[in-house]
């Protein structure tokens, strides 16, 4: 099996990109790369494109079969088109058609051109590049067809009971029982990647915290590895530890709330209560210990702007034990309650070759075998000094995702036990390196939800050229399309809240 240094080779390697390879390839070689997706050979990361007067290219990351190495593959577009991914790769599809919204980049042979994120509502079309205004209506959005007898629609969102974000679902279903469930979404579209362009860094750092509000510290710190690995700047110990310890608390408070809320939505809402009251528990300790319950805008280029005091150190050591003290008897709790497994064994079933296929990350690859956690798989930070298990599981349903959370937070614990025993004392942030020509970086940093993706240009300055960040609800929200087939309607907010994709990750 061709390596990815074969591929690489074949093309004109691009010099100042780190930490990974990124190679200018031909047609061929593209076709080469998409032939080893296919195969399963190679995982996609992430595809997205640049249109302006300096580059039109599309550029596709890509993991290697054993998960241990990364690298990008660019292609020149100059008559604004490229051989799709999508037509023979489906976790391709939406991404190819959210960069022709964005980009104006036309995937030859794509056989899903409806529009994604543009909604006809910005005024103008392909805000990244080809910028041209908005002169007529866009045709309706048609919804894909389902046929056969006795069937019909159930139109759920964009908005909903909840205090939630918008996204749309048409479901068509026979009776109670559901046979095709299509999503729109695109409706919490910021423009984050346009705002990026030409920002300080201080501003981009900003920007990139704000892309989902549950995943802040994962996308500052996926933001601050590719900031680092442009600029060759290396972060003090004290710094790399801190920032693991809070990436291991954002985790522990999101598992927390999302068991309470799928049991919420198999009416068991006393579970609710009490795992509320422990992430609760976790965002006041994170706001005593770094000022924020969210800790946002903590993680920066360079290190970190505060530090763990004594107190903070206490107050961290109370909660873990809090915790270990109260949810061996709520999982207990979920385990022992008949009715509640009546709803989560068997629902919402993800087959295991979906997951491969779409390289699906966190509690729902691993919920369906897949077994890929950045952390240990690609290494950073402290993860190579501190024990600790992967998760993975092989039934693929809601009570499978709600098992490999369970671990997880059992790993969470430990972990947080071990980084605070081993934080090295010294300073918690380092200026970056100059620059003095345009230089590119990349990063992959496991958040709650799975790997999350940052690949960025700096321009002379310091200033972020490009940015490029990718949520793993990417390839995550076509899955649960297909998990919820064949569940009853009642059950679809039982799997959607055992997947909990972000809408607002996704849609940038």
């Amino acid at each position: 099996m061709p390596e990815l240094i074969d591929f690489i080779q074949a093309g004109e390697r691009i010099d100042n990109h780190r930490p990974c390879a990124r190679a200018l390839v031909g047609v061929k070689t593209w076709g080469d790369v998409i032939e080893h997706l296919v195969s399963g050979d190679m995982s996609l990361v992430d595809l997205w494109g640049e249109r302006d007067a300096a580059h039109m290219m599309v550029h596709m990351a890509v993991l290697d079969g054993k998960g241990h190495e990364t690298a990008v593959f660019s292609l020149n577009c100059p008559d604004g088109a490229y051989p799709s991914v999508g037509r023979a790769h489906a976790p391709a599809l939406r991404l190819e058609r959210a960069l022709a919204d964005l980009c104006g980049l036309v995937p030859q042979g794509l056989p899903d051109p409806r529009p994604w994120l543009d909604h006809d509502q910005w005024g103008l079309h392909h805000p990244l590049g080809g910028v041209s205004a908005s002169a007529t209506a866009a045709p309706l959005y048609e919804f894909l067809a389902a046929e056969g007898e006795s069937l019909h629609q159930i139109f759920v969102g964009p908005v909903h009971a909840g205090i939630i974000e918008p996204g749309h679902f048409r479901i068509t279903a026979s009776g109670e029982t559901i046979v095709r469930l299509e999503e729109r979404l695109g409706y919490t579209h910021k423009g984050i990647e346009g705002l990026m362009a030409g920002a300080p860094l201080e501003r981009a750092a900003r920007l990139a915290a704000r892309t989902s509000g549950d995943s802040t510290v994962a996308y500052s710190l996926a933001f601050a590895h590719a900031v680092e690995a442009a600029t060759g700047t290396p972060v003090p110990d004290r710094a790399v530890w801190l920032r693991a310890l809070m990436a291991e608390l954002e985790r522990l408070a999101n598992h927390l709330g999302d068991i309470g809320a799928i049991c919420n939505d198999a009416a068991f809402a006393l579970m609710h209560a009490h795992f509320g009251v422990l992430r609760e528990r976790v965002l006041r300790c994170c706001a005593s210990a770094f000022g924020h319950r969210m800790m946002r805008d903590v993680v920066v280029p360079g290190g970190t702007t505060l530090d763990l005091d004594a107190q903070g150190v206490l107050g961290l050591h109370a909660l873990i034990a809090e915790i270990r003290l109260r949810f061996p008897r709520l999982v207990e709790l979920y385990d022992n309650t008949a009715s509640l497994q009546d709803r989560t064994v068997g629902t919402g079933w993800l087959s295991a070759d979906l997951a491969r296929q779409y390289a699906a990350g966190g509690f729902i690859g691993r919920a369906s075998g897949r077994d890929f956690d950045t952390r240990r798989d690609l290494p950073y930070g402290p993860y190579r000094a501190l024990r600790f298990e992967v998760p993975v599981l092989q039934e693929g349903d809601v009570n499978a995702r709600v098992w490999i959370r369970i671990r997880e937070v059992e790993q969470c614990l430990s972990l947080i036990e071990q980084i605070i025993s081993r934080t090295p004392t010294g300073p918690i942030t380092t200026e970056l390196a100059p620059i003095s020509a345009p230089q590119e970086g990349l990063a992959l940093v496991e958040g709650f939800r799975g790997d999350i993706f940052v690949w960025l240009r700096l321009s002379t300055g310091g200033t972020v050229e490009r940015c490029r960040l990718r949520d793993p609800s990417w390839f995550q929200w076509p899955l649960f399309e297909a998990a919820i087939e064949g569940n009853i309607v009642a059950d679809l907010p039982l799997c959607n809240k055992s997947f909990n994709c972000s809408y607002s990750g996704h849609d940038l």
